[in-house]
């Protein structure tokens, strides 16, 4: 019996790398699906793991899902998968066409376009915060005029990801620049035209977590519940996850409840899903968006260290038609806190990063000495991070708490070198600055 052949849409990206791994170390043959730009990009060892290698114009969608198919066709493909959240919808449509474990193609734009999600929302009756699309500028002073928004409120682009784009204005003197953020803030991948629209929707106050879960055959399995560390401010950044999140049973069963009709509104009936909820003092919960993908920013290795879930091998049994090992085979606890810069200038040092050990299984620098950087907008703009695990919830956020505030950050800026260490709180963030001498 020959080694199953999985085609994976893009294997770069932390999580994508890892699910291109862990089908290598399963024996199975790796091939991918990306562009050329992307592709010249590919590390050696990527290039070497992988069996082949399709070169497809993915702006052009309905070019690529008939290269796609047919690529797989040719090389015989028994799973068809990503972790790549704008490649979502293709996957789909390519999974049906071949006749393999996938998501509704008819819905599953619903899991990206935004808009198009809260309608989705709407019609399932999932808990959501009222949301408004615009398609122009005017649009919103009329609404504002009016009284129909309230403040605060949150501005995002209509095809965003990683909090890109998005503000919580307070300030209705900064309602342009909201507009601008999310009209003109660079997105998407691949050339992918970008939606023009809008989105407003009501704030929602609350502790944001986010619910990762496994669904194959329309049967859905929640792995964990995340608790998010964010900033605070127009620009809100998510600098820290911790796992599993305790929640009192009640309002986990809610939450629950919330997810899964989530899940069913855009149509996810085999794959991965990173659902973003926020739940209130009151213990009420309300979806913010869905993706159809594992969560990002190292929560699949968080499920790893914490619970024994490997969430990507999970995925390609899923994508494989098979069974998906999903029961813990531990509890623990883990936590990532992401490092981001206190100011606009050049990256002159990060001291007191911890080292690799027992507790601490990884620590790594994403950003060189010598590159410009400056204050985390998105989640993009975090300049690494590190993971604490163990038994004890508490010890773990004291040992990271503990461990981040040892951390400086030197930048550069007009001459004058500024020091910040970011210690993280639940709900928020706040940097420490000290200014030192160049």
């Amino acid at each position: 019996m020959s080694a199953p052949r999985v085609l994976l849409l893009e294997a770069t990206g932390p999580e994508s790398g890892e699910i291109a791994e862990a089908a290598a170390a399963s024996g199975y043959q790796v091939h991918a699906a990306t562009d050329p730009a992307t592709h010249s990009a590919y590390g050696t060892s990527l290039r070497r793991l992988l069996s082949g290698c399709l070169l497809a114009d993915l702006s052009r969608p309905d070019r690529a899902l008939k290269d796609i198919v047919g690529y797989a066709r040719r090389i015989g493909a028994d799973a068809v998968l990503t972790a790549n959240e704008y490649l979502t919808p293709l996957l789909a449509q390519a999974c049906a066409e071949l006749g393999l474990p996938g998501n509704d193609p008819a819905r599953a734009t619903m899991a990206r376009d935004k808009a198009a999600m809260s309608e989705a929302f709407a019609l399932h009756g999932v808990a959501a915060p009222r949301t408004r699309v615009l398609t122009d500028e005017d649009e919103l002073r009329l609404l504002r005029a009016s009284g129909e928004i309230a403040l605060p409120c949150v501005i995002k682009p209509a095809d965003g990801a990683g909090s890109t784009g998005v503000t919580v204005l307070t300030d209705p003197a900064r309602a342009a620049d909201a507009w601008r953020t999310a009209a003109r803030s660079p997105r998407g991948m691949y050339g992918l035209p970008p939606d023009p629209r809008v989105l407003v929707q009501d704030y929602v106050e609350g502790t944001e977590y986010s619910v990762e879960s496994i669904t194959q055959h329309g049967t859905t399995t929640h792995l964990c519940t995340t608790r998010k560390t964010v900033t605070q401010g127009a620009h809100r950044v998510e600098v820290g996850h911790s796992l599993p999140a305790a929640l009192p049973p009640d309002t986990e069963r809610a939450v629950h409840q919330e997810v899964e009709r989530a899940i069913t509104a855009v149509g996810i009936r085999n794959g991965a899903s990173h659902t973003e909820v926020i739940v209130g003092g009151d213990g009420q919960c309300s979806v913010i968006e869905i993706g159809a993908r594992l969560g990002a920013g190292h929560i699949g290795v968080l499920l790893r260290h914490a619970l024994g879930i490997a969430p990507w091998t999970a995925l390609l049994d899923t994508a494989l038609g098979r069974p998906a090992h999903l029961t813990p085979a531990r509890r623990a606890y883990a936590s990532v806190r992401f490092l981001t810069s206190p100011h606009t200038g050049r990256l002159a040092a990060v001291t007191g990063l911890p080292k690799e050990g027992p507790g601490v299984p990884d620590v790594r620098l994403r950003t060189a000495v010598g590159q410009t950087v400056g204050p985390a907008q998105t989640n993009r703009g975090r300049l690494g991070h590190f993971i604490v695990t163990g038994p004890d919830p508490a010890a773990v956020e004291r040992q990271a708490e503990q461990l981040l505030a040892r951390i400086t950050v030197v930048v550069d800026s007009d001459g004058a070198s500024h020091c910040a260490g970011s210690p993280a709180v639940p709900g928020r963030a706040r940097n420490r600055e000290a200014t030192r001498a160049p």
